[in-house]
């Protein structure tokens, strides 16, 4: 059962690096996990405040529960700047990021995505990084390799609207929308 204070339904965000509906795994010795990157409007204040509290109430459930009733100031927590560093390399995030809050959420099962009519989404090149949606985290506190923190785990995803994509590669238009099709009537293919 989830805890109420620490589930919460994001409102509008931007979804990257999606992986959906193949579990990923960044490094081979990791488990895979379907995961995706939420992009939350910092103009969102309300998603933000109830985010706040739902990390709060996750800290206060791991100092009693897996941290031995210590509250560190070390504790890592998901939310990052998205107009700051990456806490992996210190490197900018991406443009994409710029005026967002970012967090990463996964699930060990693949999550319900559902469309506006809350149908199911089946097919999978509906489903991409850029799209827009509304996700359904749970924050959790743990306790690894003598590391404390908040951890994000997934649940179901709502596509709200479609967006450009983020994965870097070329539309068909414009790769080929360069009229050069037409130019080429005359020519003979090699068998």
């Amino acid at each position: 059962m989830t805890n109420q204070l620490t589930n919460v339904t994001t409102g509008p965000v931007r979804l990257s690096y999606v992986h959906l509906f193949t579990p990923y795994a960044a490094k081979p010795e990791r488990e895979p996990k379907y995961r995706v990157t939420i992009l939350l409007p910092k103009s969102d204040r309300e998603t933000k405040q109830r985010i706040d509290a739902a990390v709060r109430a996750a800290i206060e459930a791991g100092a009693v529960a897996k941290w031995y009733g210590i509250r560190s100031s070390l504790i890592n927590i998901p939310i990052h700047d998205g107009d700051g560093s990456r806490p992996s390399d210190g490197l900018p995030f991406g443009s994409e990021c710029k005026g967002h809050w970012v967090f990463t959420a996964s699930s060990k099962y693949q999550p319900v995505i559902v469309d506006l009519d809350i149908q199911p989404l089946l097919n999978r090149f509906e489903v991409y990084s850029g799209m827009y949606a509304r996700v359904n985290v749970n924050f959790f506190p743990y306790f690894n390799g003598g590391k404390k923190g908040i951890g994000c785990s997934l649940g179901p995803v709502q596509k709200l609207a479609d967006g450009e994509p983020l994965d870097g590669r070329l539309s068909a238009a414009e790769a080929f929308g360069d009229g050069v099709g037409d130019q080429v009537s005359g020519y003979q293919l090699q068998a």
